[in-house]
């Protein structure tokens, strides 16, 4: 696959509202990885939702087309199959660091030596705010207990090996390994089934933060063996501003009394969750760690988005994807020696659908190319200090448009010399 004309999934694009500029043509919208483009049939599918609040009230909770006692359940599948999971073990709840507190409170349990969290430096905040929230919990100083792993000296991404022997050296200090999917500034995907490993062979648990990971690369955690993982829905899954986020436990945990839990009355079984009981009847799977019902409104455009993953299939979504990245690889090659360098890794194999560029001129004149992409109609995203972040999307993106960035960034640099 090398052009829209090759490309089976090009059917695909029609289903998502296209942002547009003032005189109504689309803008080349590369930046899913930000915040994913609104599926057409959302807006049917929150309008029946309330539709049915409209008509029924509260009997909403128990009849019409989609029950809203029982909505949560209509995304397990389709979720499962973007995690590689079975249904039991995923839920839609929370928000992402919401997840975060919520699965380290039961998989963070310090005790003795056995204290410290190992993270990525460079992480996305709110997962190092919620690390250091959670040793600070238990009354532990993050300057202790933090163990953050960066690229060697001179390089920009994290070797698998360094990853390793992070986690060997920790070794009977490390309680937990809270690593991400792919890394949100280089795009770097990870060796999760490794990691795993790694981590078992230090006694420590350990999950995974898959905000930009879900609906953007394979995923198999059941079969790693991560004791958990959590995501949003906004970005790749393009369940739409603040949607809805999602958590993994894998099943051996599912009903471990001895695990300490942030229960909720809907993460009770349902069997017996009217029976109002004082006592906690946990719900098997990850339903188990849900706190409260999900919002309904929220959680419909992501059963819309779902659908559309479902009928593309990751295989198929994958493949166009490699291409995309292996289009905007070129783009970005053929601009003048030295005036850009991409910080994703090259192999293919270890990247997600985003390329991340270093443009020559430091932080100032990088603002400045930004702001010419944008002027001409380019979507992406900057971040500090000096990096672009470019991701095409294989559910609506098209090669053409990669080709128009790759033009845009020539003229954009020829610009701001």
């Amino acid at each position: 696959m090398t052009d829209d004309r090759d490309d089976p999934l090009q059917g695909f694009r029609p289903r998502f509202a296209l942002p547009r500029d003032a005189s109504g043509q689309p803008l080349v919208y590369l930046c899913g990885h930000s915040l994913g483009l609104m599926p057409l049939a959302a807006r049917q599918l929150v309008d029946e939702e309330l539709d049915s609040w409209a008509q029924r009230g509260i009997d909403g909770q128990f009849s019409g087309r989609r029950p809203w006692i029982d909505y949560a359940g209509l995304l397990n599948e389709g979720l499962a199959n973007l995690a590689g999971a079975q249904p039991h073990e995923v839920v839609a709840m929370n928000s992402l660091t919401v997840n975060l507190h919520v699965l380290m409170a039961s998989f963070y349990r310090p005790q003795g030596a056995r204290r410290r969290i190992l993270i990525e430096a460079g992480a996305f905040p709110s997962d190092r705010y919620a690390v250091a929230g959670q040793i600070g919990w238990h009354g532990l100083d993050p300057a202790d207990c933090l163990v953050e792993l960066a690229p060697r000296a001179g390089e920009d991404l994290l070797r698998a090996e360094d990853i390793d022997e992070a986690i060997g050296h920790a070794g009977e200090t490390l309680a937990l390994v809270l690593w991400p999917g792919v890394q949100y500034l280089t795009g770097q995907s990870f060796d999760l089934a490794r990691i795993v490993r790694a981590a078992r062979r230090a006694g420590a648990a350990v999950g995974f933060d898959l905000a930009h990971a879900m609906g953007n690369v394979p995923l198999a955690l059941h079969d790693s063996g991560a004791d958990f993982a959590a995501w949003c829905s906004y970005k790749y899954l393009n369940a739409g501003p603040g949607a809805i986020g999602g958590a993994f436990v894998h099943e051996r945990h599912q009903r471990r009394t001895d695990l300490p839990r942030l229960a909720g009355w809907w993460g009770n079984d349902p069997a017996t969750r009217f029976g109002m009981a004082a006592g906690f009847d946990c719900a098997g799977g990850a339903a188990g760690w849900q706190t409260s019902n999900p919002p309904i409104l929220s959680a419909a455009p992501l059963l819309a988005s779902l659908e559309a993953f479902t009928a593309a299939g990751m295989p198929r979504l994958r493949a166009k994807s490699l291409a995309l990245t292996r289009a905007l690889e070129a783009c970005i090659d053929a601009l003048p020696a030295g005036e850009a360098r991409i910080l994703s890794p090259r192999d293919p194999a270890e990247r997600g659908a985003q390329l991340s560029v270093r443009v020559k001129g430091g932080r100032e004149r990088s603002r400045r190319i930004f702001a010419a992409l944008e002027a001409r109609g380019i979507v992406c995203d900057w971040r500090e200090p000096d990096v672009l972040r470019i991701a095409p999307v294989p559910l609506y993106n098209r090669f053409d448009e990669v080709h128009a960035c790759g033009r845009a960034l020539r003229e954009a640099l020829a610009q701001e010399p």
